[in-house]
């Protein structure tokens, strides 16, 4: 079970940001500051993939509204990247099978991503741009810092990682009731755009 702390690690970052935790395994890889990393994730290709698709990411994950959309076009793209790396880092070693790795992994990103997207709902009740803007930011931070601390310091990294996890679902549940007050007013939209159009079309 000595990975395990690694792909728990892996799967919570994915669940925040997928392309970045693909982006800093990889040039730790290359760049000979792990061993751990396996070479699937050292592809010239798929550094060049995840670079291009973490600067879409950053961008957009710090527009209000359009975060959200963001998020939810990655229900499914975070949790299968943290399956992914998982099985991937459990592929180096038989302390743990890809299986169970994969199902840590993406799990974990499930749970991150919901969280975060959660998050951002509750965010996005508020008229201002600011707050996307440094949640954003501070997201990138603890994803990167988290990340390299796990190259070097696996089961610290998988505790603060945990610990993260613990605080946005507390989060998540004091603010229900904001991340209610935005669906709603989503539902609202929508109602309101198929109202127009159907008006439009008469």
């Amino acid at each position: 079970m000595s990975l395990l702390p690694l792909i728990f690690t892996a799967g919570w970052a994915s669940g925040i940001n997928a392309y970045a935790v693909v982006l800093l395994f990889g040039l730790f890889g290359v760049t000979g500051l792990s061993d751990e990393v396996p070479e699937g994730l050292q592809r010239t290709d798929v550094l060049i993939a995840a670079a291009v698709l973490f600067l879409i990411e950053a961008v957009a994950d710090k527009v209000p509204y359009l975060d959200t959309f963001w998020d939810t076009l990655h229900t499914v793209v975070r949790p299968a990247a943290g399956a992914v790396v998982a099985a991937l880092i459990a592929g180096s070693d038989d302390s743990l099978t890809q299986l169970a790795a994969a199902a840590v992994g993406g799990t974990t990103a499930l749970v991150s991503h919901l969280v975060k997207a959660g998050l951002r709902m509750a965010i996005n009740t508020s008229p201002e741009p600011a707050s996307n803007i440094v949640t954003s930011a501070v997201e990138d931070i603890a994803v990167a810092g988290v990340v390299t601390l796990a190259i070097f310091h696996p089961v610290t990294a998988a505790f603060v990682a945990g610990s993260f996890l613990l605080i946005g679902l507390v989060s998540v549940v004091l603010l229900a009731s904001r991340i209610r007050r935005y669906r709603r007013r989503r539902r609202e939209r929508r109602r309101a755009g198929r109202v127009a159009a159907a008006g439009n079309r008469a």
